[in-house]
């Protein structure tokens, strides 16, 4: 008898990487982070991005935003702040030219909605409900102007309305981007699970302040600004835990979630899994490292196959059991 083994067989025996999220099938469980990935195009050159399982949009306004005056960037131990200010062309030239080019790159197209009134945030979302973008993550973590610039994520009641503002415009699925900031976090994440979110993701950035010491000033015109990177993976690590613990529709797996915060290795990456999370979105690292996210995917079906693993399922939410 021949013991010629096929050459499909051994890539059947690879780990399984796809991920089911709201309906949307993900070749993988690493996404690119929204305002460090552009609009995928600009990496193209630079590594193959229809690797990725998705790729999550600029934030994008109503109108086009030219973004905060001043510094922009500040490099912190472990971490980078940032004050962009949401600079965008806005969603019509964004629906006419950037996402075309986003969907004929393969993966999963997310695009960051975001806004300062109700009425902004409703009709951005109506406009991209009727494109082929696949999924809406809606950022709760901007100012509320009728609220005086509190952000929208900070309050159950002002978290869910907006909420279910977008959601009774759009049937597209609905990912809702929770601020760490919030004082109650789980709260938020229950009122917007109410209100109609369909995946929560989960942490946006850290309110943070920084001191230009030779000029004896802030470093940033606007102030306060936000951190992210690996410094604040372990408490968004921690929020993650919070969230799937205390919100039963996380937890029981009708309501999944994306974590972020700090992952810059697929070592990070099996930490969100084993917490729970049914996705993985990288950004800052993507900046030091432009194969990241390539080195996470790697590094997660070589981790999977080591350990015998057949699919995520297998090790997701371990650690809260």
């Amino acid at each position: 008898m021949s013991t010629h083994i096929r050459p499909s067989e051994p890539a059947a025996q690879q780990p399984d990487l796809t991920v089911s999220v709201a309906g949307l099938q993900f070749a993988n469980p690493v996404i690119a982070a929204s305002g460090t990935f552009g609009y995928g195009s600009e990496y193209g050159r630079i590594i193959p991005v229809s690797r990725l399982g998705g790729i999550c949009s600029k934030g994008l306004t109503l109108e086009p935003k030219p973004g905060n005056p001043g510094l922009r960037l500040w490099e912190t131990p472990a971490g980078l702040i940032n004050s962009i200010g949401l600079e965008n062309p806005g969603i019509p030239h964004f629906i006419e030219h950037e996402l075309p080019e986003m969907l004929a790159l393969g993966p999963v197209v997310l695009a960051n909605l975001s806004g300062s009134t109700m009425e902004s945030y409703v009709e951005g979302a109506r406009l991209l409900d009727a494109t082929r973008v696949h999924c809406i993550e809606l950022n709760i973590s901007c100012p509320n102007v009728k609220a005086g610039g509190m952000a929208w994520g900070l309050d159950c009641d002002a978290a869910a309305a907006i909420t279910a503002a977008v959601r009774a415009v759009t049937t597209k699925p609905l990912v809702v981007k929770l601020s760490p900031n919030a004082p109650q976090l789980v709260a938020i994440a229950r009122s917007v699970v109410a209100a109609g979110a369909d995946v929560l993701s989960l942490v946006n950035t850290f309110q943070a302040f920084a001191v230009d010491i030779e000029r004896g000033r802030p470093v940033f015109d606007n102030i306060t600004a936000g951190l992210a990177g690996p410094a604040i993976r372990p408490i968004a690590l921690r929020m993650l835990r919070d969230i799937m613990l205390g919100v039963p529709e996380c937890r029981d797996g009708r309501i999944p979630v994306i974590g972020l915060g700090g992952i810059s290795t697929w070592q990070d990456a099996v930490e969100f899994i084993m917490t729970g999370a049914s996705a993985v979105q990288v950004g800052t690292a993507t900046f030091a490292n432009p194969h990241a996210m390539e080195e996470v995917i790697d590094g997660l079906q070589a981790f999977m196959r080591r350990k015998g693993y057949s699919c995520l399922a297998d090790f997701r939410g371990c650690v809260l059991k």
